[in-house]
């Protein structure tokens, strides 16, 4: 008898581990649909006539992407959207990415529901490389100024570029009065949790590239296309 409870908790926790090595992947593979949203978004962007100006992305030192940003609202209306930050270092090679979340609401002329694919370019990578210490406002916290456009280099060559971050959008629906000034961006904890497997701070996800997947692959390389 005590021979086959034995076996019968051997068997029940192998059945636990498998479980929840399967909740893992699952977990995982659903970040990674994220980041092959990100490279579709980013498709679609180039795929535009007027698009980010070449020269913006070589200066840039960080980049949000945030795929089907929802924007709701009656009067007073709200957002909200799940994305991915990546950072570039000294040599312009792009970290591993960091997912993150943006929330916010706005007062104004505004009615329906739109789905936005966002894209935020920035000029420095310490805002981004510190947001892990807690979420920081757009239009609050950070300048935010509407991107030039331009495929060329020289599309944007007079543009000031004064703001510390730069936005684009893609509607997908009707909206009016959108804005992405007062939008909180935070670190996605749980999704990184569930990509890498740790609890490592944003910090270090972005200065120690150590992952190694197709479709982080695929992002750096759209990225490094861009330029």
């Amino acid at each position: 008898m005590i021979s086959k409870n034995l076996r019968l908790l051997s068997v029940l926790a192998i059945m636990f581990m498998l479980s929840g090595s399967v909740s893992d992947v699952q977990a995982q593979g659903k970040e990674e649909d994220k980041i092959r949203a990100a490279v579709s978004v980013l498709n679609d962007f180039s795929s535009m006539e007027e698009s980010i100006p070449a020269q913006l992305l070589d200066m840039s030192k960080g980049i949000i992407i945030v795929p089907k940003l929802i924007n709701a609202g009656l009067m007073v209306g709200g957002k909200h959207g799940k994305g991915i930050a990546l950072v570039k270092n000294e040599k312009g090679e792009w970290s591993d990415p960091v997912f993150v979340t943006i929330t916010g609401g706005s007062v104004g002329a505004q009615i329906g529901v739109q789905a936005v694919d966002l894209v935020l370019i920035f000029k420095s990578s310490k805002t981004l490389t510190e947001i892990g210490k807690g979420s920081f406002t757009l239009g609050g916290d950070l300048s935010v100024a509407a991107g030039p456009m331009g495929r060329s280099s020289s599309a944007s060559t007079d543009y000031k570029l004064e703001a510390e971050v730069y936005s684009y959008s893609r509607s997908k629906g009707l909206f009016a009065g959108v804005t992405i000034n007062g939008a909180a961006l935070s670190v996605d904890a749980k999704a990184n949790n569930a990509f890498y497997g740790n609890t490592d701070s944003a910090n270090t996800i972005f200065t120690s590239s150590k992952v190694s997947s197709k479709p982080v692959d695929d992002l750096r390389d759209k990225l490094d296309d861009l330029n």
